[in-house]
């Protein structure tokens, strides 16, 4: 197990992938000057997948990643979306989505989105940094923003988006036994994907990825 509740917290906010708060545009451009840009996934976990098609919609989208500092050692805060939703429904996320007109950078939609969906206003937010930029095969690049939040969260979810809040031991994200591949054909293609089981819940995808990327840029493993 990984101790060590200051040392995390300082290892996270020294992250240095660019500024929570650097206005899309830029960040845009930058994530489309980088080598393998459309490829699905990260720079440093790629998936053996085809880049995207050039006529590709890229869609900026936001997640925020909020650790919640408990007496017992820090967690992190996930969501359960809906059954009846068009996309993703049932699957484990965390809270954010798209860019909207009036979001100046990646930090306003995270935050944006996370008072929408679960009620956790931005003034109970301490933002430590941004993770890299993870697309997904739909179009969505997302950029994670990582956050402190202090109990008791007094949260209130969207009833339509959000069946469930809970949190995950963040040591236990941070464990590379935790984590296996799965595969699933797609269009008679084998995709494999990351995945974390805790308890009854199944994380996978963009989402299990980037839980992975973080438990490389804490730990190095």
């Amino acid at each position: 197990m990984i101790d060590l509740r200051e040392d995390l917290l300082a290892r996270a906010a020294a992250l240095d992938f660019g500024r929570p708060d650097e206005p899309w545009d830029s960040v845009t451009q930058a994530a489309e000057a980088a080598p393998l840009a459309r490829v699905p996934g990260s720079l440093r976990h790629l998936e053996e997948l085809p880049a995207l098609p050039p006529a590709t919609r890229i869609v900026p989208s936001a997640v925020l990643v909020p650790f919640v500092d408990r007496p017992e050692g820090l967690t992190i805060l996930l969501t359960r979306r809906t059954d009846h939703l068009a996309a993703h429904a049932g699957q484990i996320s965390f809270p954010g989505g798209r860019y909207d007109d009036g979001d100046r950078s990646p930090l306003d939609t995270a935050l944006r989105e996370t008072e929408e969906e679960i009620g956790l206003g931005r003034a109970r937010i301490r933002v430590l940094s941004r993770l890299d930029n993870y697309l997904v095969g739909t179009g969505y690049r997302i950029t994670p923003i990582l956050g402190l939040v202090a109990p008791p969260l007094a949260l209130a979810p969207d009833p339509h988006e959000v069946a469930e809040i809970f949190e995950l031991p963040l040591d236990f994200a941070l464990e590379p036994a935790n984590y296996r591949k799965d595969s699933r054909l797609v269009n008679s293609v084998e995709r494999r994907f990351n995945v974390l089981a805790f308890g009854e819940h199944y994380v996978w995808g963009a989402t299990a990825s980037i839980l992975v990327n973080l438990r490389f840029a804490l730990t190095g493993r």
